[in-house]
């Protein structure tokens, strides 16, 4: 079994860490797809206001593809589909009613060993669950017409207040081999699963992974086992969707359980939940008590979106993540003596007390300055790319240059540690992402 050994990076030590035990089932009276979340896609709507709809029927598709539609995770009536600027589909939300799925063919491991390609493409297409395979480059949903390369699962979430994965996938093994084996069929190369600790797998390369923060991002994983070249297709899926799969071809119906964390400094109570994907914001935060102004996160606090309690859970996002609000200044706090207890530090710059836990705020302890290149970057990106040229290149919109410097490689999850670390407070991850749109948009 191979092993990868991440040293660069970091494991950002925040209060708040939810224990890996599922405390409790909550299904939402609401739940919401949003179709501005998905890169490149053009929605069109199958459903209207007033329409009820099953747990795995069609809401949209996109006008690119017109075979690749987004599911109900959800049984009810569709209450409200909100249309904004320039007709944008922003969000179909749901009001549960009953608890009818559309009912499809399930198949036993013999025979999806049997399948061909087409026909475990097909099945995944008519249950509406092709979106939760995404493409390297660009990270966005796939193209069902493209040949992947190789498929890529991480096994091993090492973002802040993350789900347990390598828990998950023991509790539910045979379920994920079913999953895995379903993969398999879809591509003529490999399916590389990465995990924290030894499992064994069949249809699948299975190695395990250590190191801080990045090393479970799939990109991170892919750079390590396996690079990018310009011409190669690669699809990714997270391993709780790999369930996913595996309950549909076992049960043979869409089942849209997803297991959830909720934590960090504002949260009272961090706990980790069984939900449904889409779930509204505020069913799954009904058990904090928060007293103070905060700021609720979809995903974790390095990547996450910025969302209120009446919004909803993003499509793949398993973290709600709760940090205070409430910034008090110091003064002239620049020139105050600090410590681990007061101040947050990557490298060591104050009086340690310990690898103790940090109740981080929304503050950025500074704004956007002149960047100052004291390889902090660097130092948190585990992928053999000079951070600090590409950035450079992709502001001077030198496509060839940024080839050059790997940029098919990269995607802005990979780069958000060198936003938190960087003294000069420059969104690295938003020019990464900058730069692949530049590069998608002239072909």
């Amino acid at each position: 079994m191979n092993h990868i050994s991440v040293k660069k990076g970091h494991n950002i030590r925040t209060s708040g860490c939810p224990k890996s035990e599922v405390v409790s089932k909550q299904i939402p009276e609401k739940v919401s797809v949003q179709p501005n979340e998905f890169r490149g896609v053009k929605p069109k709507m199958i459903v209207k206001e007033g329409d009820d709809v099953k747990i795995g029927s069609p809401l949209f598709f996109d006008k690119n593809k017109s075979q690749v539609k987004w599911p109900s995770p959800l049984s009810g009536k569709i209450t409200n589909i909100k249309i904004g600027n320039r007709r944008v589909i922003e969000k179909i939300e749901i009001s549960r009613n009953g608890n009818k799925f559309v009912k499809l063919k399930s198949f036993s491991q013999k025979e999806i060993k049997r399948s061909d390609r087409k026909t475990i493409l097909d099945h995944i297409l008519e249950a509406n669950l092709f979106p939760l395979i995404r493409q390297r480059p660009f990270n966005k949903v796939a193209n069902p017409n493209d040949m992947p390369r190789d498929i890529f699962i991480s096994g091993y979430n090492s973002a802040p207040l993350a789900v347990d994965i390598c828990n998950l996938i023991e509790t539910e093994k045979k379920i994920f081999q079913t999953g895995l084996t379903v993969l398999s069929r879809l591509t003529e190369g490999d399916v590389f699963l990465s995990l924290n600790k030894k499992m064994d797998f069949d249809d699948v390369l299975t190695q395990t992974i250590s190191g801080p923060h990045p090393a479970g991002n799939v990109g991170i994983q892919i750079h390590h086992t396996k690079p990018l070249r310009p011409s190669d297709v690669v699809w990714t899926v997270d391993a709780q969707h790999v369930l996913t799969f595996g309950r549909l071809f076992e049960l043979g119906f869409y089942d849209p359980k997803v297991i959830v964390t909720i934590g960090g400094s504002g949260a009272s109570n961090p706990i980790t939940v069984e939900t449904v994907s889409g779930a509204s914001i505020k069913s799954l935060i009904n058990s904090q008590v928060i007293k103070k102004p905060v700021r609720i996160i979809s995903g974790n606090i390095l990547t996450g979106k910025k969302i209120n309690p009446e919004n909803y859970l993003g499509f793949y996002d398993s973290t709600v993540s709760i940090i205070n609000d409430e910034v008090k200044r110091p003064f002239l706090g620049m020139l105050s003596l600090g410590s681990s207890k007061s101040k947050y530090s990557l490298f060591n710059a104050f009086l340690s007390f310990g690898n103790q836990l940090f109740d981080f705020t929304t503050s950025q302890n500074g704004e956007l300055r002149a960047m100052v290149p004291l390889n902090a970057w660097e130092k948190v990106l585990p992928m053999n790319i000079y951070p600090n040229p590409l950035y450079r290149a992709i502001l001077a919109k030198d496509i060839e240059e940024m080839e050059k410097l790997g940029i098919w490689e990269c995607d802005d999850e990979d780069f958000a540690l060198c936003s938190f670390a960087c003294p000069s407070k420059i969104d690295v991850g938003a020019v990464i992402r900058d730069g692949l749109d530049l590069i998608e948009r002239e072909g």
